[in-house]
């Protein structure tokens, strides 16, 4: 596992208290939709217009997030098919405001191009 990010920050954002269990653990359903949309991000860039996710891989979580972590997102595109794209996607918890980060979860999110008939349509490669 490497101990830095791979890929170019997507998105950034605050776990709140309203997106945790009583603990203070972030639910993984919040984490996981943070990267579905910094997937869809980078997909949509890639493709050249709308795409949508089809599947994710294995994912597993290797640390929580916390009440005031930073969430971090980095994605950057693994396959580029006829109409589809797989992307890689990190979660990393910036912790206590300092730059130290701790890798959450990672995932390969399957995105679909998809033309204005809402139909698979070829990638723009």
């Amino acid at each position: 596992m490497s101990d830095q990010p791979q890929g170019e920050l997507t998105i950034r954002t605050l776990a709140m208290p309203a997106d945790s269990n009583p603990s203070g653990d972030i639910f993984g359903g919040w984490v996981l939709s943070q990267m579905d949309i910094a997937g869809g991000i980078c997909s949509r860039e890639s493709a050249g217009g709308r795409t949508v996710t089809v599947a994710l891989d294995q994912m597993s979580f290797i640390q929580p997030v916390k009440i005031g972590d930073v969430l971090c997102v980095y994605t950057h595109v693994v396959r580029i098919g006829n109409t589809s794209l797989d992307v890689h996607v990190e979660a990393w918890a910036q912790r206590d405001r300092s730059s130290k980060r701790l890798k959450v979860t990672e995932a390969i999110f399957k995105f679909v191009a998809l033309g204005e008939d809402g139909k698979p349509t070829p990638v723009a490669k």
